[in-house]
């Protein structure tokens, strides 16, 4: 039983190397002429492009094969301002690069739309401007020649709206209209306020969608659910996907402020995971949602060559024995 470790966009460990470089829309308007303007987001974006190779080919030296990418990668891009400006072919070179990179070395890599872009909205704009954030995602992914449904989207299924049931059926109806290009590239993930991990594995069950199980928002958001019994039951919406279960995990920051996550992970907790995983007995990945990024990866990854049921294959892999 393999499980592997991956962390979110940004690196600590590389000088000046941010993904996510941008550009404010107050800032970006009072430039001076559209020439300046332009200048101003190939600039960032080269960089963003840039750096995103440097951190893939770090991870590749410290085999960490799961990897989220930035949302920011392209400054301003679902903005109604530069709706004109073509950023793929400017940057089909260097985005391709990246895809070779990606693929060649079989990474895992994956996205996370911000929180705002929910399709159970009651309002039509939100839908309309959520399918259009999801697009420029697809867009990215189809520009570095990622076209394998495998490389995924992770969705919470959004606001309650005071009305939770309507708001669950709201989603499935939004679903199963988006086209397949970006439908089939979702994933669901269970959050820290509105949608439990048992709300959420119903509704994949229903539209055949993987669901990514947040330990953490389900430490935050349940019913008494306990995760030896939903762990089995997530891992089996992963069947006939190319790669294995993906779980999120994160440590609470503090006991007061319970659902922000912590700069590592608490070990304890992990473990005691790794116990209620090694029952089900499958290979997983597990994204890491800390603040201190590839330092709090590798920090677990040192307190995991103590354990003596799990075997280090390498910085970011290990091998859990039966028992």
């Amino acid at each position: 039983m393999i499980f592997r470790l991956g962390y979110v966009a940004m690196t600590l460990n590389l000088e000046k190397c941010s993904p996510s470089g941008t550009v404010t829309v107050t800032v970006f308007n009072k430039l001076p002429s559209e020439e300046a303007r332009m200048y101003r987001l190939r600039k960032i974006t080269r960089s963003n492009l840039e750096n995103t190779l440097r951190i893939l080919r770090y991870n590749q030296a410290l085999n960490i094969k799961v990897y989220r990418f930035t949302s920011k990668l392209i400054p301003l891009a679902t903005h109604p301002s530069i709706e004109h400006w073509d950023y793929v072919s400017d940057f089909k070179d260097e985005f391709r690069e990246i895809g070779d990179f990606v693929k060649e070395n079989n990474f895992r890599v994956s996205a996370h739309p911000d929180h705002y872009t929910l399709i159970n909205s009651p309002d039509a704009k939100v839908i309309e401007d959520s399918i259009k954030d999801l697009d420029y995602h697809v867009k990215i992914y189809e520009a570095m020649g990622l076209e394998d449904y495998k490389y995924k989207l992770v969705m919470h299924v959004g606001g309650l709206y005071k009305q939770k049931k309507a708001s669950i059926e709201r989603f499935k109806e939004n679903f199963v209209k988006l086209p397949e290009r970006i439908r089939n590239r979702i994933i669901l993930e269970n959050d820290d306020k509105s949608y439990s991990a048992l709300d959420v594995l119903g509704i994949c069950k229903e539209l055949n969608i993987p669901m990514v199980i947040d330990i953490h928002h389900h430490n935050c958001v349940n019913n008494g659910e306990k995760l030896e019994d939903l762990l089995p039951e997530v891992f089996d919406t992963w069947n006939n996907q190319e790669f294995v279960p993906k779980i999120h995990f994160s440590s609470p920051k503090s006991e007061k402020d319970f659902r922000s996550h912590a700069d590592s992970i608490e070990f304890g907790e992990f473990e005691e995971f790794l116990k209620v995983a090694r029952k089900v007995g499958r290979d997983f990945d597990t994204m890491l949602e800390a603040k201190n990024k590839d330092s709090a990866l590798l920090k677990l990854s040192e307190e995991l060559r103590e354990v003596e049921w799990v075997n280090e294959i390498n910085q970011a892999e290990f091998e859990i024995t039966e028992g």
